[in-house]
């Protein structure tokens, strides 16, 4: 069953993506499975299946299973998980893969969706894989290249003026012409973003990691590490649920705000534009619950400078790994988490590199010209 804020149930095969009292659904609490319940003979996240609340013929483009690559920031190693080697270069590829399969099942036709480009891109992808129909709205700030790619999946993109709240608020209104497809609503997209914390449990020996090191912006991978570790801990599969340690980029830090002032839920402001766009979120639907979960976890939350973000693309770069913006800002929260205390030595750390920086052209060209005007100063 579903279950909205105020605790009214729903039916798991009804298309809808949010409660009659206007709240985000979440599905009701899952047993979680154990080592011998995982399926080796698949090689997609997909050999989870059996951790979703009900069974599915997948919409897959071969997502998950990417690599977790040993790393150092400084003196604190960690395991880098690179989310861009999935099938649109970005983690919401498992998000969209379990929300579309359970959308072609309910027989739903066309579906609107709105996003800061990931998002978008990534349901475009896999509306095309299930033969649905797609709108996608974008800020009209969005990188090109992730609104071509929409394009190019076959999906409609309409440019919404203003800001990323603005778009969301658009889709909302739209919504009540066509089925409202949100990777930040419907509550089948945390089913599959759940999928990266059995992937990293496994990636480790079939062992939880002390800390995982998230972007955050709407808050789907946190809440996903939150589901698919608790899921894990109520199994036995293991013994604790690792801290998440949450960073926003200090320009659209709602979250963060909210955290640090002991709050419930986010109080409306407004934020000026950052370079870490998949993460410029104001008004996350699903506050309350990524506040809850980073409190239940025993982590924190940390705000990262504009100034930090840019070097930490090209410090990530200049090693080979080409992360978009709002992905390299886990570089200096790694910094700020071990200044804090939150990191310890000889700790097990894995943090999210989210998306690829071939996603934001435009933004790394302008980092790379900045680097460039500063060089030429005497």
């Amino acid at each position: 069953m579903l279950l909205d804020r105020s605790g009214r149930r729903y039916p798991l095969d009804e298309p809808r993506w949010r409660g009659d009292d206007g709240s985000p659904l979440l599905v009701e609490p899952l047993p979680g499975i154990t080592r011998g319940e995982v399926d080796p003979a698949v090689r997609s996240q997909w050999r989870y299946a059996a951790a979703l609340p009900l069974p599915l013929e997948p919409v897959t483009l071969g997502e998950g299973l990417t690599p977790l690559l040993p790393h150092r920031v400084d003196d604190v190693d960690l395991g880098l998980k690179l989310e861009w080697f999935s099938p649109t270069a970005s983690f919401k590829d498992r998000g969209s893969s379990v929300m579309l399969s359970v959308l072609r099942a309910q027989g739903v036709p066309a579906i609107l969706e709105d996003s800061s480009g990931n998002g978008g891109s990534s349901v475009a992808a896999y509306a095309a894989a299930a033969g649905i129909a797609a709108t996608i709205l974008v800020p009209e700030s969005t990188s090109p290249a992730k609104i071509r790619q929409s394009r190019a999946h076959g999906a409609t993109v309409d440019l919404v003026p203003g800001s990323r709240q603005a778009t969301a608020d658009e889709a909302v209104r739209r919504s009540a012409g066509v089925f409202y497809a949100s990777h930040n609503w419907h509550p089948f997209f945390l089913q599959g973003t759940k999928l990266l914390a059995y992937e990293i449990w496994e990636d480790l020996g079939f062992a939880a990691p002390d800390a995982v090191v998230l972007p955050c912006g709407a808050g789907s991978l946190v809440l996903g590490c939150h589901l698919g570790f608790g899921e894990l801990l109520v199994a036995g599969a293991i013994d604790r649920r690792p801290r998440l340690l949450v960073a926003q980029p200090r320009r659209c830090s709602p979250l963060v705000a909210a955290f640090e002032a002991g709050s419930a839920a986010v109080a409306p402001a407004a934020w000026p534009r950052t370079i870490a766009e998949g993460t410029a979120i104001a008004q996350p639907v699903r506050d309350r619950e990524v506040l809850a979960a980073v409190r239940a976890s025993g982590g924190t939350m940390v705000a990262v400078p504009e100034e930090e973000i840019g070097p930490a693309t090209l410090e990530l770069a200049r090693r080979g790994l080409y992360a978009e913006p709002t992905s390299a800002q886990v570089v200096p929260a790694v910094r700020a988490f071990r200044d804090r205390g939150a990191l310890h030595p000889g700790e097990r750390v894995v943090a999210v590199l989210t998306g690829s920086g071939l996603k934001a052209a435009d933004a790394v060209a302008e980092l790379l010209q900045a680097g460039s005007t500063e060089q030429a100063v005497p």
